[in-house]
Formats: structure tokens, C-alpha cells, sequence
């Protein structure tokens, strides 16, 4: 057993007579209480190592080295990285990430692939459990799209094109594709119709266009899941789609910690990320 003192504020630890402190804003916090609770003090001190909590996190589909966080030998982007902080933060599983970050690398387009970082990055949005992201798209009232009144945009509706036919080129603001973006961005085309909420596989994703602030972008193919209803907050959301394959690791373990996390939602997260004792440069990596 180790030494401890553990608040609602922070946990302390002493290891081979030396104290170990991490604040309640800490990724590893919840990981830790829950160690504590379950007597599993051998497996403490790493968490107070962030690098090595991502490691443990991630179950070796991330790694650490040098400072830099990889996957599968590439270095990640820092936006991937705060994401990573803040499922293990809110106590959700890591396989989402893992997903999306093998469906990203299948992109055929670095250049998309950079782009949609910066989207992602800039609205913050969300996750699902398969690895593809949620964002918003405006539609008339008879639920086709305003630009030809060809594609209909229910509940349900896939749309789809040929990837060459996109426009990729990011300086040109209107052009060929698909468009979705941000609530701000959609809500400017939702007037007069119906605001919905699309799925879209970062595969997919051709460009950012830069006239909209990063705000919208092209796609290839994407899936109408909801009407809007609220705006979309948590990291994660599984409220649209069949996920009857996807299971946490230990459900009922982990119920509570994601409620707690879900309810926080993703601006309180990040804001909380600030305060670590251990900074990211910009590419991601770890500094004191």
C-alpha cells in the first residue's frame, strides 16, 4: 500500500519517499480514484507520468517516445493529442480514437487530411464509436439541398459522389461537393428549412475551404443521423447510429465515469487540460 491523500481537488501519492501530485484536471484523475478504490497501488506512478498514462490508455495502439505521441510509427497532430487527454479524462474508451485515426490515414489526400484538422480542431467535433465525426448541414424545407434541390437530406439518406468530382482545392469557396460544417456555419442555411445533424468518414473528407474561417468543408459522401436538436458538446456521441458491435471494455464500470464526463462536456475538458503540470509544444509533444 502507498502512502496517500487523496481531495476532491487532487491526489497526492508517496513513492520511495518522494510525494506525487495530480490535480483533479488531470486526464488520469478518474483512473486513479478508481485504482485507489480496487487497492491497485503498484499501478499508480504511471499515471502521474503522462506519457506513460496515454501508453496505458491507449493499450499500444499509441505510444510515446522522444516527446512525440505516435500511431502505428506516425507522428499524431496535436489536435489528436488533445483528444486523446480528454477521452481519458472523461473515462471513455480509446478504440473511437483508434478508429478514426485508421480511417484518417486511409484518406488518399495529405492535404485533406491537414485540413481537416484544422476544421476539427477550430468546432471541436465530436466523435462517434465506429471513428467518424458528426457536423451539422442546412437543407430546405422539403429536405433537399440548396444548392441544386437534388439530394434528399431525411434521416437516413446516404449521398454520395465521385471523389475526382469534389473540388479540392481549398482556396475556392463555392464549388463542387458535398457541404456541411459548423452550427454556426449551417444555421446560416438552415432558415427557411431544416437544420441536420450528418456523419462523416474522415476518408471521405476532400477539403477545407478557407472562405468560411474553417468552418465547413467538401465531402464525397456523407449520412444524414438526426434533426438538430442541441448542439453537440461531448468528445464522443453514440446517440445516432447502430453501434451493436461496439461494447466497452467493462460497461458497467465505466457507466458512471462517462456520464459524469458526457454531462461536463468538451469545453470543460479542454479548459481543465490547460491547468497540466506538463505542457504540449505544437506538434504534440511533451515539455515541462
Amino acid at each position: 500500500m502507498l502512502p496517500y491523500i487523496l481531495t476532491d481537488n487532487s491526489l497526492t501519492i508517496v513513492v520511495d519517499g518522494k510525494a506525487l501530485t495530480m490535480e483533479s484536471s488531470n486526464p488520469s484523475f478518474n483512473e486513479a480514484t478508481k485504482l485507489l478504490a480496487e487497492e491497485r497501488f503498484d499501478e499508480l506512478p504511471d499515471l502521474f507520468d503522462i506519457p506513460k498514462a496515454v501508453e496505458k490508455f491507449a493499450d499500444g495502439n499509441i505510444s510515446v517516445s522522444d516527446g512525440e505521441v505516435r500511431y502505428k510509427d506516425e507522428v499524431i497532430h496535436n489536435h489528436v493529442v488533445g483528444r486523446v487527454l480528454d477521452f481519458m479524462r472523461q473515462g471513455l474508451p480509446y478504440k473511437p480514437l483508434v478508429r478514426f485515426l485508421d480511417k484518417l490515414m486511409e484518406n488518399p489526400s495529405r492535404r485533406a487530411v491537414n485540413e481537416l484538422y484544422a476544421f476539427l480542431e477550430h468546432k471541436a467535433m465530436p466523435l462517434t464509436p465506429d471513428g467518424n465525426f458528426l457536423a451539422y448541414k442546412g437543407v430546405r424545407e422539403d429536405y433537399t439541398d440548396w444548392h441544386s434541390g437534388k439530394f434528399s437530406n431525411k434521416v437516413g439518406d446516404v449521398n454520395e459522389m465521385i471523389r475526382n468530382k469534389v473540388c479540392d482545392d481549398a482556396n475556392i469557396g463555392c464549388s463542387h461537393g458535398f457541404h456541411a460544417g459548423s452550427l454556426d456555419y449551417a444555421r446560416g442555411y438552415g432558415n427557411g428549412g431544416h437544420l441536420m445533424v450528418v456523419e462523416i468518414d474522415p476518408r471521405d473528407v476532400v477539403s477545407v475551404p478557407l472562405d468560411c474561417e474553417q468552418q465547413k468543408l467538401r465531402t464525397a459522401k456523407y449520412k444524414v443521423v438526426a434533426h438538430f436538436e442541441k448542439k453537440l458538446e461531448e468528445p464522443m456521441c453514440d446517440d445516432y447510429g447502430d453501434y451493436d458491435n461496439w461494447e466497452w471494455e467493462d460497461k458497467e464500470s465505466s457507466d458512471e465515469s462517462y456520464d459524469d464526463g458526457f454531462n461536463a462536456g468538451y469545453e470543460a475538458a479542454k479548459q481543465d487540460l490547460v491547468k497540466l503540470a506538463q505542457k504540449r509544444d505544437a506538434k504534440g509533444r511533451f515539455v515541462k
